[in-house]
C-alpha cells in the first residue's frame, strides 16, 4: 500500500471515528440505568448531528404522583440555559445600534448602584454578563429564591449595592443571577418590550421554537410538563413548581427536546433560521462565543482540554485537543439540565430532568460525546455513581451529627435564654428575620421571603439551628449570634451545615442586626 493510501485509510478511520453515533439500544439502557443509579423520575435526551435529529425520546416518568410517562415533547424549565437567549438579545439589540458591550450600566440604569463608586461608574453591560462582578457566588439570590418572595425587580436594583464583594471587580469567575436580572432590565428599557415578550417574539418564533415559553407562568398548556422532584430526607418526593417571574433573564425558559434542538440547529447555522433569515450579524455572534471570564483547567481534565472559561451567556472549553465545545446547565428547585454543541463536529446534546441531581446528565452527555469523538467506553455512569454515593455518605452523616449535637444542647445549661435572642434582625438588602420563642420553642421566620420559615433549634452557647418547614430545600443553617456586654444578641450571621445545599439559599452573605 502506497504512503498516500495509508494516508487516506487513516482518514477515513478518522472520520469514521468522529461520526461514529452511540447504538440507540445502548443509549435506552444508560439512560434506565441512570434513572436508577441517580434517583431521577424522568429524563429526555436529544441528539443532533449534522443537521438531523438522529435520538429524541424520553425515559421514565414526568410525574411520581400521576406516574405520567416522559418523552421527548414534555415541557422542562432550562433554567441557566436561558442566559444564552438573554445575551443573544442584548446582541440584536447592539446590531440595532441601541447599545453596546462596553457601554456602562448607569447609561441605561441611573439608579444602578455597587457597593464601590468606582465599581458603579465602570461597570458595563459585558460585566452583567460575565460573573465577573466581584461578588461572591449566587450572592443575593435569596431576593428571588425560593419563590414566593416580594422582592420585585426594582428591589434588586437597588439592593445590590449593599451586597459586599468576595474579590476586586473583574478578577474572579463568581457565578451571579442577579447580575442577569438587571440585564434582562437593560434590554427592556433600551427595546421597549418585557424580556418575555423580546425572547418569544423576536428569537423564538423565528427560530421555530413553537413549544417554548419564556416563563413557567407563560404556559398555557401544561398537559404535558414536568412536575419538580428532589431528594428529601433519604427519599425522593415530588413537590411544587418553584421560580419566581423576577429572575426570567437568568432562567425562566420552558422548553422541550424538539424545541432545544431547533435552538441548536440555528445556532450552528451561524445563527440563521431555517427560512433562511439572519438574526444576529456575524461579528456579534461571533462575540457571544468569544472567552471573556477565563477558568482553569483542571490537571486531571478528562478531555484534553487546553481552556477554558465563560463567554456570553455560554461556557467554552475544548474538547479531545481542538474541537471547541459550547455549552451551559441549569438548574431549579427539582429540576436540572445541561445543553452541549461541539460546532465542529455538527453535534448537539440536550439532557433535560426532574430532579436535582447534576451527575445524571453528566453521565449521559458525557457517554454521548465519548462516542462521536472516539474514546473507549469509560464507564461514566459509575464514576459519577461512586462519587454521588460517597457525595451522599459524608452529607447524610454531616446532617446527622449536627442534629446528635442539638439533642444533647437540650439538656445544656449554657444555652442563651429567650430574652437574649427573640426579636426582629435585619439585613440590608434581605429585610428582617424575626425569632419568637412560644411554649419554650423557638422559630425563625423571613419576612419578605414568607416560605423560609421554621424551627430553630439550640446547638450551642452561641448558635442555634434553622430547620427550615419545607424539607425539600436541604438548606438548613448555622445561626450564629453575637452578643453585647449584657448578654443579648445583637446580631447574627448564617451558614450552611451541610455541603448538598444549593448555593443560591445564600444566607451566607447576610449580616443581620438586632432591630427590637
Amino acid at each position: 500500500m502506497t504512503i498516500r493510501k495509508i494516508l487516506s485509510f487513516c482518514l477515513c478511520i478518522s472520520v469514521f471515528v468522529l461520526n461514529a453515533q452511540i447504538e440507540e439500544a445502548k443509549l435506552n439502557q444508560l439512560i434506565t440505568e441512570t434513572l436508577s443509579v441517580f434517583e431521577v423520575p424522568g429524563i429526555s435526551v436529544g441528539i443532533l448531528k449534522d443537521g438531523e435529529v438522529v435520538y429524541a425520546k424520553g425515559h421514565g416518568v414526568r410525574s411520581l404522583e400521576t406516574q405520567k410517562e416522559m418523552n421527548a415533547n414534555t415541557k422542562v424549565g432550562v433554567a441557566s440555559n436561558s442566559k444564552g437567549f438573554t445575551c443573544f438579545a442584548l446582541a440584536m439589540m447592539i446590531d440595532a445600534g441601541k447599545l453596546n458591550w462596553d457601554d456602562k450600566v448607569r447609561q441605561y440604569i441611573p439608579e444602578f448602584r455597587m457597593s464601590d463608586p468606582y465599581v458603579t461608574e465602570e461597570f458595563t453591560i459585558r460585566d452583567l454578563v460575565t460573573h465577573r462582578s466581584g461578588l461572591a457566588l449566587g450572592a443575593g439570590d435569596l431576593m428571588f429564591f425560593p419563590e414566593g418572595g416580594d422582592f420585585k425587580v426594582i428591589d434588586i436594583i437597588d439592593n445590590v449595592r449593599h451586597l459586599e464583594p468576595e474579590s476586586s471587580f473583574r478578577s474572579k469567575f463568581r457565578y451571579n443571577n442577579n447580575m442577569y436580572i438587571i440585564a434582562g432590565e437593560v434590554l427592556k428599557r433600551v427595546s421597549g418590550l418585557a424580556w418575555e415578550e423580546f425572547i418569544e417574539n423576536k428569537i423564538m418564533k423565528p427560530v421555530g421554537m413553537s413549544n417554548s415559553k419564556a416563563s413557567y407562568n407563560r404556559v398555557t398548556d401544561k398537559s404535558n410538563i414536568i412536575e419538580a422532584h428532589t431528594r428529601a430526607d433519604g427519599k425522593v418526593i415530588q413537590i411544587p413548581h418553584d421560580w419566581s417571574d423576577v429572575a426570567n433573564p437568568a432562567g425562566g425558559i420552558v422548553s422541550n427536546i424538539p424545541d432545544m434542538l431547533t435552538w441548536a440547529k440555528f445556532l450552528m447555522n451561524d445563527a440563521v433560521t431555517e427560512s433562511g433569515e439572519r438574526l444576529l450579524s456575524r461579528e456579534q455572534f461571533h462575540e457571544l462565543w468569544q472567552l471573556q471570564t477565563p477558568l482553569k483547567v483542571s490537571p486531571n481534565d478528562s478531555y484534553n482540554s487546553n481552556f477554558r472559561g465563560y463567554g456570553l451567556g455560554w461556557f467554552l472549553t475544548d474538547v479531545k485537543g481542538g474541537y471547541k465545545q459550547v455549552s451551559h446547565t441549569g438548574g431549579l428547585i427539582g429540576t436540572v439540565t445541561q445543553f452541549t454543541l461541539i460546532p465542529d463536529l455538527d453535534l448537539a446534546i440536550v439532557v433535560l430532568t426532574n430532579q436535582m441531581v447534576g451527575s445524571a446528565f453528566n453521565a449521559i452527555t458525557n457517554t454521548i460525546k465519548d462516542s462521536y469523538l472516539g474514546y473507549e467506553d469509560r464507564n461514566w455512569l459509575k464514576r459519577y455513581g461512586d462519587n454521588r454515593n460517597l457525595f451522599l455518605e459524608n452529607t447524610d452523616k454531616v446532617k446527622a451529627d449536627v442534629f446528635k449535637a442539638v439533642e444533647v444542647a437540650k439538656t445544656a445549661i449554657d444555652i442563651p435564654k429567650a430574652s437574649q435572642i427573640v426579636g426582629t434582625y435585619t439585613d440590608d438588602w434581605f429585610g428582617d428575620i424575626f425569632i419568637s420563642n412560644t411554649d419554650n420553642k423557638y422559630s425563625i421566620k423571613c419576612m419578605r421571603s414568607p416560605r423560609l420559615f421554621g424551627e430553630l433549634l439550640p446547638y450551642n452557647a452561641t448558635t442555634f439551628i434553622a430547620k427550615w418547614d419545607d424539607r425539600s430545600y436541604d438548606a438548613d443553617v448555622y445561626v450564629k449570634f453575637t452578643f453585647d456586654e449584657s448578654g443579648n444578641a445583637n446580631g447574627a450571621t448564617m451558614s450552611f451545615i451541610a455541603p448538598i445545599t444549593d448555593f443560591s439559599f445564600d444566607f451566607h452573605d447576610l449580616n443581620l442586626k438586632k432591630k427590637n
